[in-house]
């Protein structure tokens, strides 16, 4: 049997071989391998550990699967002991697996529908044990399964269930049943570990950082640094403390948000209600949720009754949702798809009414089924998202690592230059090791990587101060790469609040003139549809629900009234029926009738609105229960589609076009007889929405937000894309795409129409040019036989959900060239917006997503910076929170994003150049056989480099957002090209003054027997230092970069005034040094003040030409060298493609019909 794991043969049931099994769960494709210990082996280790003095356990550490491998022999995973997990993003991890005893005779309280998966779950060792094997990682618990031969995600024992499964469920369990499910799922408990001071001062002290550390002081001291290695120590010491605490501290904060436990009640077998603790909950248990609603503790199916839930914590939508019962079916329970049915763990449950165990009528509170509980759960998801975060695939700090290993490779032959140099000497072989070892502290910055987040910190607390929350800092310097930027259009580029501008009723002879107040519509079926299709409460006497519905139930004057108590009198007065609301008209009073009212009509089922199916339905009783209808309202499109074509007007599409053309939001409603003795309040959605009658249209008017367009315009001159995602209808989208200025007015529209594979047709795909005429002289085929390009017309794209999955399923090959120009997405489902933001990162682009709704969160969370627009301080539903309810927080963001990133490379540059100084100096003093005292070194690296690089990072971003991007790839030629000539010139200027001062008349040379401090103070060492001294400053000026991405050098007030401090020091050590200081710094006594003045003008001149160079390379002097290789194709996929593009003259193929089979005539790779 091959030991890599093994899958069931169907024939055989018996395991076969396989290489590698997957983990069978939907989003973590990871590869398992199975080990097993042993014995001698692990002695074995024990011994090598003690003999190297922990140096293995250092290395096992850092390489857990090194530990594995040396430990354990490769078996297969049904006998594994230890598991090595490999990810999706290469990462290894090691688990154990563990085991649990289970009751004896536990199998057979299972139904049969589960026996066989559970009864997979066992392995039986012994006979009279059950053992449970499993493992936990990320805090989700993997099983066991014999069957499937592989360790499973514990939920999918529970992901098959449909519908009808979760009412079985109503019944509750019994208290073994429980138990065993417990067994089986674990605790209900999102439990974030808060790890010991002792462990986390294990850990950090075991950070290759640290060890670097302790290895650099260890050195230190024995070659007799002992001030500097003490203040280094120090130094280390406060750094792991407050490292040490921030951790703990923001572990307590993570568990105190993630981990709640309450006692809640359930329904058990017997019919009894029992109160127990939320931790022992299990799939499957039947949930009493009370009156006055709960925070709930588990993700649940809602059975019977209706919440109101407020759900802000884990999607920021502020407005409560109406969730109703769950339909029943045999279609297969998933969270996602029945969104409205389900209550998600984290949730507060503002209100419950309408159920009660055993399906009674009336009654207070609802009944739910438990679905998932712990890690499993929509919280536990996005917790789990927080704690284990996947890597940020951002090249800045990927060259960041590999610079380190350049760093390292200079360090090495700085050593073997020492090593050779000091061979030659009498030196010992003590000094000789301690003073090559040194060179690899000296070359190497342990600080580096902590240096570079420094510029995210001061930004992240800028953004602070003006509402924008960030739960992911590293996410920060990737704004500043931001291409394209994705906004959503309700709420977020148009004001949350519409307003209703008229209604068009249909009629036997078509549509009717428009009514501007529905007020003023006749008692009818559409005045009724407005009244009541909606999902509109009641919350302490108030209306509560989707601010569309609260204006449109506003207009019509009906009030809403709900049943109090049992409510049997309204019950009785609708026939009996279980009502949920009562709609009741107004009053209206007339000169010759008197006073007359319609009746009452009541609300007995809500369907909720469903943005995959674009509508939402309900099913109502008239007074006495003589009569029932159902009410449908959504996209005209979809309603439209679910009518009697009969019965939709022949002007539908005209009078639809023409209001979405103006920016009008366009509803519409249906309606359809309901047989009254049926049972209503079971009837299913899809018997309801069929079959309607067309009712008419509502148009609401949606403004655009004031800030909208200077934000669009903005984005525009910094050349970032901005691109519509709603599911609204398109012709409204691109109105409002053109109030905003996504689309200029001069530039044309092309409507991208594609067409799914039918019985009827095969897949077609057309761009067609929108109905405005065409431009003076040109007629649209002018246009596309010479290519929009070429015609020097900008054009935008068009396309709606539809028409982007059939682009996605049956022409892939045009995708990307529609991506590359689509500015408007309309009738978008959720998952299609997240769809569309991984296909545009595919195009290399890096995307952001402005959004402020429950379907905005997975693109949010796809999106390389989600934005989310919300009242809560932090939203887990997006890497960034802002309170600022409209855009203006996008060029914001962006601006603070380039300014961190720029900030970081210059952090990064000087840390770098820093270490390079400090190499040069060593090299040449270890050359003739002195070297830098213990104070030199002190007053360098902490009292000129750590206060420079501390404050360098202060300032702020540029009030502008320029049109150019400030680079990532500190290996680019730019960035390496000027590190390297300035290392030159530091080198060039430490010789020239080591050169001025050997000849000058009154030069004493060393003493050639001794080495090291023993030579100290003497004039090489002095003159070498005193320029390193000004190089450190001056490398500070010339790296630290403002225009265009940051605020000019005099906003950092407190950075200035240290250089000038730092300016005025180092003068007094060359010019002044008096005798303590020149005791303290070891520092030789030049009496020639002329030859003390040409190593300030050594230094002058030094600083003159760096500066001219680094002015020289931004202005781009050093892009003439890439003409040497010739130009070479982007590396960014949607550059190479814009510049296709830019070449063809057939595209886009305007009225042209293509099929699937058709190929596309731009391709690249």
């Amino acid at each position: 049997m091959h030991r890599r794991g093994s899958v069931v043969d169907p024939q055989s049931g018996l395991p076969s071989p396989c290489p590698r099994d997957r983990l069978l769960s939907p989003d973590s494709h990871m590869d398992v391998q199975g080990y097993k210990w042993v014995r001698w082996r692990v002695w074995l280790c024990r011994l090598a550990a003690l003999l190297s003095l922990g140096l293995l356990l250092m290395v096992f550490h850092w390489r857990p699967r090194l530990a594995v491998l040396a430990r354990c022999r490769s078996c297969p995973l049904a006998l594994a002991d230890v598991l090595l997990l490999r990810d999706s993003f290469g990462q290894q991890h090691v688990v154990e697996v563990l085991t649990e005893e289970m009751e004896a005779g536990s199998l057979e309280l299972l139904g049969q529908q589960e026996e066989a998966d559970w009864r997979d779950t066992v392995q039986l060792h012994k006979e009279e044990k059950t053992l449970l094997r499993y493992y936990l990682y990320e805090g989700l618990r993997y099983i066991w399964l014999d069957r499937k031969g592989a360790f499973c995600r514990v939920s999918v024992l529970s992901e098959d269930w449909t519908c009808r499964d979760l009412y079985g469920f109503q019944k509750g369990l019994s208290p073994q049943e429980q138990s065993l499910r417990r067994c089986m799922f674990g605790a209900n408990l999102i439990d974030v570990p808060v790890k010991s001071y002792m462990r986390l001062l294990f850990e950090e002290v075991l950070n290759p950082f640290y060890i670097f550390q302790v290895f650099s002081i260890t050195l230190w001291t024995i070659d007799e640094y002992y001030l500097y290695a003490l203040c280094i120590f120090i130094i280390s010491v406060i750094s792991i403390s407050i490292s040490l605490y921030e951790t703990r501290k923001q572990s307590i904060t993570l568990r105190s948000m993630a981990q709640f436990i309450t006692n809640v009640t359930i329904h058990r077998d017997s019919g009894e209600e029992e109160g127990v603790s939320s931790v022992e909950l299990v799939p499957g248990d039947c949930l009493i949720i009370p009156q006055d609603g709960l925070v709930l503790p588990c993700d649940a199916a809602l059975l019977a009754g209706e919440c109101l839930v407020n759900e802000s914590m884990l999607t920021g939508e502020s407005v409560p949702v109406l969730k109703t019962p769950l339909p029943v079916g045999d279609r297969t329970y998933s969270s996602e798809t029945e969104r409205r049915h389900t209550l998600f763990c984290g949730t507060h449950i503002i209100q419950a009414k309408g159920g009660r165990p055993g399906g009674r009528p009336g009654g207070s509170g609802a009944v739910a089924v438990v679905t998932s509980t712990g890690f499993f759960t929509a919280k536990g998801n996005l917790v789990s998202s927080i704690l284990y975060p996947q890597p940020i695939n951002f090249r800045f700090y990927q060259d960041a690592m590999k610079f380190l290993l350049i760093l390292g490779v200079i360090a090495f032959i700085g050593t073997i230059y020492i090593f050779v140099i000091l061979f030659r000497t009498n030196v010992t072989w003590l000094q000789l090791i301690i003073r090559s070892l040194d060179v690899v502290t000296i070359a190497v910055p342990p600080a580096l990587p902590a240096a570079i987040t420094t510029g995210t910190i001061y930004a992240q607390s800028r953004l602070k101060k003006r509402g924008i929350f960030c739960i992911s800092p590293p996410r920060i310097n990737v704004c500043g790469k931001v291409s394209v930027f994705c906004f959503d259009k309700t709420g977020t580029l148009t004001e949350e609040g519409l307003d209703v501008w008229g209604v068009m009723e249909s009629g036997p002879a078509g549509l009717s003139e428009l009514v501007p107040d529905p007020k003023l519509l006749p008692p009818g079926h559409m005045r009724s549809a407005l009244a009541c299709c909606h999902t509109v409460t009641l919350l302490r006497g108030e209306p509560l629900g989707d601010p569309l519905e609260l204006k449109m139930v506003e207009s019509t004057g009906w009030t809403l009234q709900e049943p109090e108590g049992e409510g049997d009198a309204v019950h009785a007065a609708f026939g009996g029926h279980k009502v949920l609301a009562v709609m009741r008209p107004p009053t209206q009073r007339s000169h010759s009738l008197g006073t007359t009212s319609s009746e009452a009509i009541a609300i007995v089922k809500r369907f909720p609105f469903s943005s995959a199916l674009q509508r939402m339905s309900v099913v109502t009783v008239a007074h006495g229960g003589r009569s029932a209808l159902a009410f449908l309202k959504g996209s005209p499109e979809m309603v439209a589609s679910l009518c009697d074509s009969d019965t939709v007007p022949a002007q539908f599409s005209s009078t639809l076009r023409n209001f979405s053309s103006e920016g009008l939001r366009v509803l519409a409603l249906a309606c359809k007889p309901v047989d009254v003795n049926s049972d209503l309040t079971n009837i299913e959605r899809g018997e309801v929405e069929k079959e309607m009658q067309f009712l008419g249209f509502l148009m609401m008017k949606n403004l655009v937000k004031p800030e909208s367009p200077e934000v669009i315009n903005i984005l525009t001159l910094a050349h970032v894309r901005s691109v519509m995602v709603t599911g609204d209808n398109i012709l409204t989208a691109v109105n409002v795409a053109k109030s905003c200025g996504m689309v200029r007015s001069d530039e044309k529209v092309i409507f991208v129409i594609a067409t799914p594979h039918t019985a009827e047709a095969m897949p077609s795909l057309r761009f067609s040019e929108e109905d405005v005429g065409a431009s003076a002289g040109q007629s649209p085929r002018d246009v596309m036989n010479q290519g929009l390009y070429q015609a020097g017309s900008s054009y935008h794209l068009a396309i709606n959900g539809k028409s982007f999955a059939a682009l996605c399923d049956h022409f892939p090959e045009y995708l990307p060239k529609v991506l590359m120009k689509a500015t408007v997405f309309a009738r978008m489902a959720p998952d299609q917006k997240t769809q569309l933001v991984k296909e545009l990162q595919k195009l290399n682009y890096r995307v952001g997503m402005c959004g402020d709704g429950a379907n905005d969160c997975g693109a949010l969370r796809a999106a390389d910076v989600g934005v989310s627009l919300s009242e809560a301080e932090a939203s887990v539903a997006s890497p960034f929170t802002s309170n600022t309810q409209n855009i203006s927080c996008v060029p914001l963001l962006i601006r603070e994003g380039r300014c961190s990133l720029v900030t970081s490379f210059s952090l990064f540059r000087y840390m770098a150049l820093y270490s390079l100084i400090q190499f040069c100096s060593v090299l040449i003093l270890n050359t003739v056989l002195t070297t830098m005292a213990d104070m030199q070194f002190l007053f360098c690296d902490l009292f000129l480099v750590t206060l420079l690089a501390i404050v360098m990072g202060r300032g702020g971003p540029s009030e502008e957002l320029h049109p150019w991007r400030p680079p990532a790839s500190l290996l680019a030629l730019p960035v390496f090209g000027s590190l390297f000539i300035h290392t030159c010139m530091i080198v060039l200027g430490q010789l020239a003054a080591f050169f001025i001062t050997t000849t000058q008349e009154g030069y004493i040379p060393l003493n050639s027997t001794v080495f090291g401090a023993e030579n100290l103070p003497n004039m090489e060492n002095t003159c070498v230092f005193a320029l390193a001294g000004y190089q450190y400053i001056i490398m500070a000026v010339v790296v630290t970069k403002s225009f265009p991405h940051k605020k000019p050098l005099y906003h950092n007030v407190i950075f200035l005034c240290l250089l000038l401090i730092h300016f005025a020091v180092m003068t007094s050590l060359v010019l002044y040094p008096g005798p303590f200081l020149r005791q303290i710094f070891k520092l030789y006594n030049f009496t020639d003040m002329n030859f003390k003045m040409l190593l300030v003008a050594v230094a002058a001149l030094n600083f003159l030409v760096c500066f001219v160079v680094e002015l020289l390379i931004d202005l781009g002097i050093l892009n003439c060298l890439r003409s040497l290789r010739g130009k070479r194709p982007s590396k960014k996929q949607y550059k190479r493609l814009k510049a296709l593009l830019s070449d063809s003259a057939s595209w886009p193929p305007l009225d042209q019909t293509l099929s699937s089979t058709d190929h596309s005539v731009i391709s690249f790779s």
